[in-house]
């Protein structure tokens, strides 16, 4: 590694950085001085134009603190058939995005771009035709010391970048970053994979799977910006804290366009007020409650036994019973949405008059079929026939009718499934249900029987293991004419319905060909720590492969058995006099007393998702939320009570496995109880 001197390499590359964040200035400006007065034909194309200018101007923002250029590549030859992007003698300094100078030539390249390719894959065995791959270290936003490969030269051993070590280390304090710097070659591999397939990642804690994802959207809106402009792209997490959490990473990559949802931000369509028991909560989630909402949808088309008669000025014609029951037989066999199939019927009807029309010598347009499809009869007909359905309704009245529910649950669901999942007592209507969760999730099932969701371009799903089957199928309704990146770890599902494969959630999810991939290298969890915790997985995902830390730095870890809350908080104090945030993670049972002890003590702290600052570098945080978080340093108290505040030691133990892996440095773990016999 490379310190400054008066005038070597480090000079010149911080004056490179200089050159590049005043041409980025230009760049803005000249985009800050378009006037567009003479060429907008009217308001509504000179706002769309005014949006997508300040839309350009925040994507050309210079974030003081974030380098504008993190690696450089010098390429052997010149391009060639067979060469790679580069000219002879000509450098490409890689960044977050392209910067040129006032003639056009290239100061910063966007990491995605395809001659940027090389800076995370290229390697002694496989050079890439790159000469050198200087890396740069920064203290803030300086350019503070470099670090060189040269991959071309056979007598210069392999060796592990510190520069890079030092930057997957650096302490966390405030929301997720970006990882451009620090992208491996498997996750490089993820990132560029094409925009028409679906890709599964299943990875431990601290691979990065995170970080993949939100990075694969970036870099697919690179290489398809225009499409996915016009079709849309989504990020879901697991909760409002942990997108809280993420939500700068694309921010930061100038990427501003990307909406971040909940799955139960997705089917909103009525307010959750109520809660239901795990097993009520793993049959309503059961994909079987997809035939039975089928059947109840389609139960509302009555088979027509009277005939329609239209009446035109002088002329009266009549559409017999059995030729109204072929179109809505046809209707149905087609399986279109009942919505759908309902606009269309009118229009069957209207056809089948226009028939008998021409046969007796008249010669009717569209409009004349347009205009018997308004025929009162035909109206009503339609109404009889193929009523309108409200799915909340729908869906209500097979939670509150046992009759209803075992009709269209003949088969499909038991006898004591069907008690479990009805409710109590009688509900007056829709708004004054307690609909709970998995409610909400049927009700957008329905939704969808009655009318197609739409498709987004790409959908990114995180935290996937702990979706239920119908979740699945409510997040790939969104992406059925689009892909999706799907990330989870199976040995982390801690809900009732946890995925058991991801096979299986790939079918609910619509997207069997996905490819599934697997990373295993632990780029966050220090090897002391994810060692001691892989001594669950026999126990919660036997077969999965343990992730094996990569880190040079074993990190801190101690086992403390402790007499009181004042004990722990010493812990967190202790930990805190380190740079960087620290967690304090319990058993929910346990965060009220845990936060008295704290406030007594005087320890200012946040609550998860909540931004940590140098004055407050605390969270204290449930264990139900520690999912996806991540902090310097952890204190997990009593990891019994957290295998205990679940329904099952199985989902307790997958629990304390997501506890136990939030740490980047150290991790103290007290307990006062025994420790879980698998620990």
């Amino acid at each position: 590694m490379s310190t400054p001197s008066s005038d070597d390499p480090l000079s010149r590359e911080r004056s490179h950085l200089a050159s590049s964040r005043a041409a980025l200035r230009a760049m803005r400006e000249d985009v800050e001085s378009l006037d567009i007065s003479d060429v907008t034909a009217n308001w509504v194309n000179a706002e769309v134009l005014a949006r997508q200018i300040d839309e350009r101007i925040k994507a050309l923002a210079d974030l003081s603190d974030t380098p504008l250029f993190f690696g450089r590549l010098d390429y052997l030859h010149a391009p060639g058939a067979d060469r790679a992007e580069g000219a002879e003698g000509e450098r490409f300094y890689i960044g977050r995005r392209h910067v040129h100078d006032h003639d056009g030539d290239p100061m910063v390249i966007d990491w995605r771009a395809p001659v940027s390719q090389p800076f995370y894959r290229a390697s002694k065995k496989a050079p890439m035709d790159v000469a050198l791959r200087r890396r740069f270290g920064y203290t803030g936003g300086d350019l503070t010391a470099y670090e060189d490969e040269h991959l071309s030269d056979p007598s210069e051993a392999a060796r592990t970048s510190k520069l890079l070590q030092q930057e997957i280390e650096r302490p966390r304090v405030g929301p997720m970053r970006d990882i451009v710097a620090t992208i491996q070659p498997e996750q490089d591999e993820i990132v560029r994979s094409g925009l028409g397939g679906t890709v599964c990642v299943q990875g431990g804690p601290g691979t990065g799977k995170t970080a993949v994802g939100l990075h694969r959207v970036a870099y697919l809106l690179y290489a398809h910006r225009e499409r996915l402009a016009r079709t849309g792209t989504l990020v879901i997490g697991p909760n409002k804290s942990f997108l809280h959490y993420i939500e700068q990473v694309l921010p930061a990559l100038g990427e501003l366009t990307v909406r971040q949802a909940t799955v139960d931000d997705l089917v909103a369509h009525v307010e959750v007020r109520g809660t239901d028991d795990a097993a009520a909560a793993v049959i309503k989630g059961d994909a079987r409650m997809a035939e039975v909402l089928r059947r109840a949808v389609r139960s509302h088309v009555t088979m027509p036994t009277e005939p329609v008669v239209v009446v035109r000025g002088s002329r009266r014609w009549r559409v017999p019973a059995y030729e109204l029951e072929g179109i809505v037989q046809e209707l149905l066999d087609r399986d279109i949405r009942y919505g759908a199939a309902r606009e269309a019927l009118p229009q069957r009807i209207a056809h089948a008059v226009l028939v008998q029309m021409e046969r007796s010598g008249e010669a009717p347009d569209d409009r004349v079929q347009d205009a018997v499809a308004r025929n009162a009869a035909v109206k009503a007909a339609v109404k009889a026939i193929w009523p309108p359905v409200d799915p909340a309704k729908l869906v209500l009245r097979l939670l509150t009718d046992a009759d209803f529910l075992a009709v269209h649950a003949e088969g499909v669901l038991s006898e004591d499934e069907r008690k479990r999942i009805l409710w109590a007592k009688p509900v007056r209507s829709v708004k004054a249900a307690k609909w709970s969760a998995a409610d909400a999730v049927l009700i957008d099932e329905a939704t969808d029987l009655v009318q197609r969701t739409h498709s987004l371009g790409h959908v990114v799903l995180d935290e996937a293991q702990d979706l239920s089957p119908m979740q699945y199928r409510a997040v790939g309704r969104r992406c059925t004419t689009g892909s999706a990146t799907v990330l989870g770890d199976l040995a982390q599902g801690t809900t009732p319905w946890a995925t058991r494969s991801w096979d299986e959630a790939l079918a609910h999810l619509g997207k069997t060909d996905a490819v599934v991939e697997e990373l295993t290298a632990g780029f966050r969890v220090p090897t002391d720590v994810i060692t001691y915790a892989s001594r669950l997985l026999p126990h919660i995902a036997p077969g999965l492969t343990p992730v094996a830390s990569v880190r040079e730095n074993p990190g801190f870890f101690e086992v403390r058995e402790v007499a009181e809350a004042g004990e722990v908080v010493a812990a967190c104090e202790e930990l805190l006099r380190n740079e960087g945030s620290t967690g304090l993670i319990a058993a929910d049972a346990r965060i009220a007393a845990l936060a008295e002890a704290l406030a007594v003590a005087g320890i200012g702290f946040l609550d998860p998702g909540e931004e940590t600052t140098q004055e407050t570098r605390l969270t204290l945080v449930p264990a139900s939320l520690a999912k996806g978080l991540e902090y310097d340093y952890v204190v997990l108290d009593e990891p019994q009570a957290v295998v205990d505040g679940e329904p099952d030691e199985r989902t307790g133990l997958r629990r304390l496995y997501v506890a136990l892996t939030r740490a980047v440095s150290g991790l103290i773990v007290t307990h006062a109880a025994a420790l879980p016999e698998q620990l």
